[in-house]
């Protein structure tokens, strides 16, 4: 159970972006996908979710409203969805933006997320279940939602729910509530910040973590082995709930089984660029922005996400960026957006024809084939994984397990890295080369 740091030696730049091979736009024209994008089903394509990521007033809400505006022009059906009770998206877009999507231009729908709504309807199918199965005797029917109010980290987990009710993304675990049929081929989210973004991302990886000690806890204790099979019961008929049982009859290990299936698919669903578009918003010529945006980068890595480019607001009178700046992030295209005024509404005929190639080209296509955040090398016995944004003494190592697992502790993000049977052992050395930290085994 012992835990290692290790010190590192940075070197300031990564090559070797990859190939980008599954694009919207196709020389210089955007091309329309079909009416079966979305389904209730897991389908060859997804609706996909961007989303941008940045300091405070780096102008995350304004690429949103812009990225939105572009996709509904180019003849997508987009919903930008607003998690904040700031009014700078309605402004830009000149609309009144409500808690359910409602009509702001042609294919262009906006919703604002409260969360204090959206504590309503899991509150009202955990009801339906308790009337089922009487678990608790009545008791839960008398709770008044209302009457609730947030607490801290119900905004991740709430707002992870709503989009993928929206969108499908995550493979249609969250039902929908009845009658609600609204279709999206693109999905823009605007959270309440980068940190809450990045929870949300990670959540489902940190999710199986607790799991898996709970069902140690209810399989292994007393009162875990009286209890928990009602409870899980009732959980996975709140969940499934549609009228009708869909219990089906599964034991409580089936169970327990079924809901780190799902947590892993959900996590591993967030690297998958053919669903998700994650940007960074800067502004180069601000040495805090810019160091942000790299520190922002690395969060992202580490909670399990792809960044698939950098964009940033030209001002007249802001200097060019320099060669430095384009190399340290390297290998993200840092695409540049005409400067916007947020006093007024943006007009999307005359904003979208001002968008330069690159902004278009980043915005549609899909990067699958980027540069893999994680690489073994089973002849050198060593892990390869790539840390943009932070210093050597940020970043700590832990190993349990007996070795299996790496735990890489960085930006107040933890992930675990599984390793392959044949560099499994413990940690011999580690050092950085090319921003990436190679780590050798016993």
């Amino acid at each position: 159970m012992a835990s290692t740091f290790i010190p590192f030696f940075p070197v300031a730049t990564f090559h070797g972006h990859g190939h980008r091979n599954r694009s919207l736009h196709n020389q210089g024209k955007f091309r329309r996908k079909s009416n079966s994008i979305i389904s209730a089903e897991i389908s060859e394509n997804p609706t996909k979710l961007v989303t941008f990521l940045g300091k405070g007033g780096s102008g995350k809400t304004t690429c949103a409203t812009i990225a939105a505006q572009y996709y509904a022009k180019m003849g997508l059906r987009t919903c930008l969805v607003i998690h904040s009770q700031d009014p700078t998206a309605e402004s830009l877009l000149g609309c009144k933006i409500e808690s359910t999507p409602i009509a702001c231009n042609e294919n262009l729908s906006a919703v604002r997320l409260e969360t204090t709504k959206m504590l309503l309807e899991p509150l009202k199918r955990l009801k339906k279940a308790d009337a089922r199965l009487n678990f608790t005797q009545g008791v839960l029917d008398g709770v008044v939602g209302e009457e609730l109010g947030v607490l801290p980290g119900m905004d991740s987990i709430f707002s992870m729910g709503a989009l993928e009710r929206l969108g499908r993304f995550l493979g249609g675990y969250i039902p929908r509530p009845a009658g609600k049929t609204d279709k999206f081929d693109v999905i823009v989210y605007d959270g309440i910040s980068t940190e809450e973004t990045l929870r949300m991302i990670g959540a489902a990886e940190r999710a199986r973590w607790y799991l898996k000690y709970i069902r140690n806890l209810a399989e292994k204790t007393d009162i875990g082995r009286l209890t928990a099979p009602s409870f899980l019961k009732l959980v996975e008929e709140s969940i499934r709930f549609n009228g009708a049982s869909n219990t089906n009859g599964n034991t409580s290990m089936e169970i327990w089984d079924q809901a780190d299936g799902i947590l892993e698919k959900v996590s591993s669903a967030f690297s998958d660029s053919s669903k998700f578009s994650f940007f960074l918003a800067m502004d180069p010529s601000n040495a805090m922005s810019l160091n942000a945006a790299l520190r922002y980068w690395g969060c992202a890595i580490q909670a399990g996400a792809h960044i698939s480019g950098a964009f940033s607001f030209v001002h007249p009178t802001s200097p060019k960026p320099t060669k430095d700046i384009q190399e340290k992030l390297l290998p993200l295209t840092l695409a540049y957006l005409p400067f916007i005024s947020t006093d007024s509404s943006i007009e999307s005929d005359s904003t979208v024809s001002f968008l330069t190639d690159d902004v278009r080209r980043l915005l549609c296509e899909s990067s699958s084939n980027l540069e893999p955040l994680v690489q073994f090398d089973e002849g050198k016995k060593s892990v390869s994984l790539f840390m943009p944004g932070f210093d050597k003494s940020e970043i700590k190592l832990y190993q349990y397990r007996g070795g299996s697992e790496l735990l890489v502790e960085a930006g107040d993000q933890r992930r675990v890295v599984r390793l392959p049977s044949k560099i499994q052992g413990k940690v011999a050395r580690a050092k950085f080369n090319q921003r990436k930290l190679i780590v050798t085994m016993r």
